[in-house]
């Protein structure tokens, strides 16, 4: 299994929470908003999906992918970081209007979020992840690995990928989420 089969793994994962997240939304604007469920979708968000996944993006496979000769400024990891920051700030949004007690709004940034994510992902699963993979050498493959590991059991505590796993299957059951099939491919070219 290379790298990037590992992140493509970890987005199954997170394209459940997104489906909750949508039916949260979904709830929040009927006026029906269970924060307990909107605070594990979150934590699951900020840890598994920002702590986890994208600092192995982040940190290990973007510099790599950098020194291997693709443009930060101008090339598909700005790209990257940029809708990554988007994501962090819809979740700003989303823990302000939980403690405003404003379902409405929940609701706004959820569905911003869910959108970015989804639309996120296809461009990593079928575009960003197959240039990496041309680009790099099967020792930066090892080392990537070896990096992935580091932040799975130095950066985070042990079990904390497993835990949130376990978090995201138990709130997709809550919430009447099916599992989900692997992601089809982006509706748009590479590059636009």
């Amino acid at each position: 299994m290379t790298p990037t089969d590992v992140l493509k793994q970890e987005h199954r994962v997170i394209e459940q929470v997104l489906a909750c997240l949508a039916v949260l939304a979904d709830r929040a604007d009927a006026g029906r908003l269970d924060p307990g469920d909107a605070r594990q979708a979150i934590d699951f968000l900020q840890v598994f999906a920002d702590r986890c996944h994208h600092a192995k993006e982040e940190n290990v496979l973007f510099p790599r992918m950098e020194a291997r000769g693709f443009s930060r400024e101008r090339g598909p990891t700005g790209v990257m970081l940029h809708e990554h920051e988007l994501g962090r700030q819809a979740i700003r949004a989303m823990l302000a209007a939980l403690d405003a007690s404003s379902p409405a709004g929940f609701a706004r940034p959820a569905r911003a979020y869910v959108a970015l994510l989804r639309e996120h992902i296809a461009k990593e699963d079928h575009c960003l992840f197959p240039m990496a993979d041309q680009a790099l050498t099967a020792r930066d493959q090892e080392d990537l690995q070896r990096a992935f590991d580091a932040v799975e059991h130095q950066d985070l505590p042990p079990g904390t990928h497993e835990r949130y796993v376990r978090l995201a299957h138990d709130l997709a059951a809550r919430l009447g989420v099916q599992p989900l099939a692997p992601a089809a491919a982006p509706t748009h070219a590479c590059g636009t």
